[in-house]
């Protein structure tokens, strides 16, 4: 099942995808209109949802307009250099680069959150604009301590994840977080996929292109710490909430990277793929100040 958040005539709701329009889930039964709330029901939610797509209102795609599928997320984490030909290509730019240990986290704010087809914000405090095509997970049940085995358990469903970098502000900060988490940094979508219709996260195809040319082309099962680990680790510290984001990692080809450096500018499409779950696609603009 593809669950998406969209507005229609000024109302927000949830809906199921099915081909090239979208069930309003919602509208006039009793589940609620935000993702947040709709997870948080759990299996009985799920069931519900599958239930009224049959008979539920549609509108074609081409007329919603998409949201990121959870509009704001309580807790929006990322894992830093959890791909090896990521942690290569960084060290070949910047050899006093030291890679991780353990794992390394970072927090993308909720305000960061941006639609799958929106606009991406260029700020006008930076010229070092980069993206990163990532595999994201949406928590469905609120979980501490949760086992390696039974991780997967806890899983709503996976979604496409850009995770946008103001690499100057990144350098300045030891923790990284200033530079990832600007307001519309972090475009999601454009749907959840549940994870009967995934099989195995770790075998799907990830790429990045920027106006058609491919910069990222990799594979989830590049991961250095596969995701029952990560969600094993951040559970161990917090608790994790239904509508959480955790974005899982880059793979070789971030423009910071590349040799001279090759960032975004205004004008330029970005197209973030990965396998079994779709694609997300926007254009750079300046931000309104």
């Amino acid at each position: 099942m593809k669950l998406a958040s969209f507005e229609i005539g000024g109302r927000r709701s949830i809906g199921v995808v099915l081909d090239d329009e979208i069930a309003d889930i919602a509208a006039g039964s009793a589940l609620p209109a935000t993702m947040e709330t709709f997870l948080a029901l759990g299996a009985e939610g799920m069931a519900r949802a599958r239930a009224l797509a049959t008979n539920a209102p549609r509108y074609s795609l081409a007329d919603v307009h998409l949201l990121s599928p959870v509009t704001r997320p309580q807790k929006y984490l990322a894992i830093a250099a959890n791909y090896q030909s990521h942690i290569n290509e960084v060290l070949a730019a910047n050899p006093d680069y030291v890679p991780p240990v353990h794992q390394r986290w970072f927090t993308k704010l909720p305000t960061a959150t941006n639609g799958p087809y929106d606009p991406i914000p260029m700020p006008p405090e930076s010229t070092e604009l980069d993206y990163e095509a990532e595999l994201a997970i949406v928590i469905g049940t609120r979980c501490r301590r949760v086992s390696v085995a039974d991780a997967h358990s806890v899983v709503a469903g996976y979604t496409v994840c850009n995770d946008i970098s103001v690499r100057d502000w990144q350098k300045r900060s030891p923790t990284i977080m200033l530079g990832k988490a600007w307001d519309g940094h972090g475009p999601l979508g454009p749907w959840i996929v549940t994870p009967d219709e995934i099989g195995d996260p770790h075998a799907l195809r990830i790429t990045c292109t920027v106006n058609g040319e491919v910069r990222q082309d990799g594979s989830t099962s590049e991961m250095i710490n596969n995701i029952w680990e990560q969600i094993a680790y951040l559970s161990t510290v917090f608790t994790l909430e239904p509508g959480d984001v955790i974005a899982t990692g880059t793979p070789f080809g971030t423009g910071g990277s590349a040799k001279p450096p090759c960032y975004l500018k205004i004008g330029d499409v970005v197209r973030c793929e990965v396998e079994k779950i779709g694609a997300i696609e926007g254009v750079v603009a300046a931000e309104a100040v």
